[in-house]
């Protein structure tokens, strides 16, 4: 006969400066999916693990990643009760000690995504018996410790709910997700909310090169226009140009991402999905990131236009000067000439 377990698994992401190579990490699908997801979603590969003592309990951290850049640290703890308060302890824990592993291969805590997932397994009967914990289970999807909430605010955050069969259930929010299923089916629901985070933390990424692309467009007008002009121009230039090659990247692997998340159709694996991404707001991300892009491709294209026409009109005051200067020399020789012959 099964036990009931309880289980905690807490995903750290973060963006490092150097890419990634290990081994191909292959989840096993149980739920519906078409034959093709084994292949056609981006997959994790397996970079090393860390054991370390955690409140008097050894805590595996599995060093994971996916190319080219996003390192993920993921933990799966076996705890007494999930529906505790001192959860927060255990959890505030693992986090310290997942970016410490993050920061050691150059991740950074800021531009970083964590996620926690509280696991119920082997239970009886159908998982809304569980709600009756309503009030805790919003709190540690919310990350919210002290304060308690609204009755209203319980309801909402609870209301984010997928089930696939009658002993099963899913509630997601934007900091984690509880997820309940009497067969312990758990390996693929935490890869889907694993790649949500990835294209949350990816859309964080682009927007903060943005932000420093607009940053050095705004040193490079500031400089001097009198001198080195050429140079200035030539830089600006070569400034659209970089901004159009990432733009085209970013398109196309956001696009390869959502293309790939699209070929699983309707089964219950992108409707986990497109619920965890309407939670991280996926689409306003995506919509604001665009009009961002454009914006810059617009000011890059204004500002290089402006400085090839003033460069167009200095090359016709060139022209200019040099013609009269050309005329002042003709003139000087016929003098010259005229009093050699009558001297």
């Amino acid at each position: 006969m099964q036990e009931m377990k309880h289980q905690l698994a807490i995903l750290v992401l973060g963006e490092v400066t150097k890419e990634l190579r290990g081994q191909l990490f292959q989840p096993h699908m149980v739920k519906s999916a078409p034959h093709y997801f084994g292949t056609s979603v981006p997959h994790q590969i397996v970079l090393g693990e860390e054991k370390l003592l955690i409140n008097d309990r050894e805590i595996t951290f599995y060093i994971k990643g996916y190319q080219p850049d996003i390192l993920l640290v993921q933990t799966n703890s076996e705890v007494s009760n999930v529906f505790s308060q001192e959860i927060f302890e255990l959890e505030n824990k693992i986090l310290d000690q997942s970016y410490k592993i993050l920061k050691s291969h150059g991740g950074i805590e800021e531009f970083s995504e964590i996620y926690s997932v509280f696991e119920v397994s082997g239970y009886k009967g159908e998982p809304e018996q569980f709600l009756e914990h309503a009030a805790i289970i919003a709190a540690l999807l919310k990350s919210e410790e002290k304060i308690a909430l609204d009755k209203k605010e319980i309801e909402h955050t609870l209301s984010a709910q997928i089930k696939y069969a009658n002993h099963d259930l899913a509630i997601i929010d934007w900091d984690g997700a509880f997820l309940f299923d009497h067969e312990g089916d758990f390996e693929s629901t935490i890869e889907l909310l694993t790649l949500a985070n990835v294209q949350l933390l990816r859309h964080r990424t682009l927007d903060r090169q943005l932000d420093e692309r607009l940053e050095k467009m705004a040193k490079l007008v500031k400089k001097p226009e009198k001198k080195f002009f050429f140079f200035k121009e030539k830089e600006l230039i070569q400034g659209l140009k970089e901004i159009i090659k990432d733009r085209m990247a970013s398109i196309s692997q956001f696009h390869a991402l959502e293309r790939e998340i699209k070929l699983i159709g309707d089964w219950y694996s992108a409707r986990l999905y497109d619920l965890t991404a309407k939670k991280f707001k996926i689409d306003e991300w995506r919509e604001s990131i665009k009009d961002k892009m454009d914006s810059i491709e617009d000011v890059y294209s204004i500002v290089v236009e402006n400085f090839s026409v003033s460069s167009k009109e200095r090359a016709e005051w060139i022209q200019i000067i040099g013609f009269f200067i050309l005329q002042i020399g003709w003139f000087v020789l016929i003098v010259l000439e005229f009093f050699y012959f009558t001297r």
